[in-house]
């Protein structure tokens, strides 16, 4: 088996280390023996989704993620495709907020790539802080940083997770992030996958599935991952 990772314009979306989520998912293949290849694109390639098992859509500057939003217009249909057919997505800070509908940048309506029926406003004060979150498809809760001006509105979408510590997607509402099938949209960073095993896996497991149903992902040992994140989280309940 082979996976393949099409990390969209690393050059321009990076703007909290996205390469290291990647470097995340490789290696955690690599671990048990799962061979794969990444692929990073720039702005003035062709994109073909035909072969690709995980999407990475990191997070950018304003400027950077207006005209990415702009050139994945072109991909819209194709991405949409992509999602409801279960292929795997990861998008972080500005990706998070291009999946959907429209996202405002300042007093900017910017259209979004329609994957999911979402939309993200503005707000001059920024959700700044540590966060953490509790996820429904893992008992271990989900850490990281989140620094963002987007108030991402998901409708009738489950969220990453219910938010223990920090804000989430916008005030009062005690969510964070968006899962859709095998996408996922977060505004969690800092790094996000090498922080937390469990949703590397999860996103893992979703590409391995779709090339073989019946393909299990052996476990691996995680114990400083999960020290790491139970000191984090008794600092917050203490």
């Amino acid at each position: 088996m082979k996976i393949n990772i099409m990390h969209l314009y690393p050059d321009l979306l990076n703007l909290y280390g996205d390469k290291g989520n990647v470097a995340s998912l490789v290696k955690r293949l690599e671990w048990r023996g799962i061979e794969s290849e990444v692929k990073e694109y720039t702005i003035e390639e062709k994109l073909d989704f035909s072969e690709v098992d995980i999407i990475v859509l990191g997070g950018g500057s304003d400027n950077e993620s207006i005209q990415v939003a702009k050139t994945l217009q072109d991909y819209k249909i194709q991405l949409k495709e992509y999602a409801d057919n279960g292929g795997v997505i990861l998008a972080m800070c500005s990706g998070f907020q291009m999946l959907g509908s429209y996202f405002m940048v300042g007093d900017e309506k910017v259209q979004g790539l329609g994957v999911l029926d979402i939309y993200s406003e503005f707000d001059s004060n920024r959700i700044l802080g540590d966060v953490v979150i509790q996820p429904e498809f893992s008992k271990l809760p989900i850490v990281g940083f989140e620094n963002h001006g987007g108030r991402t509105h998901i409708g009738s979408y489950s969220p990453l997770g219910r938010v223990i510590r920090g804000t989430g997607n916008k005030e009062h509402d005690l969510v964070e992030g968006v899962i859709y099938k095998n996408t996922v949209g977060t505004y969690i960073h800092g790094p996000l996958l090498p922080k937390n095993p469990q949703l590397t896996d999860f996103l893992l497991n979703g590409a391995v599935k779709n090339k073989d149903e019946n393909f299990e992902l052996s476990m691996l040992d995680d114990s400083d991952e999960i020290d790491a994140i139970s000191v984090i989280v008794d600092r917050y309940n203490n």
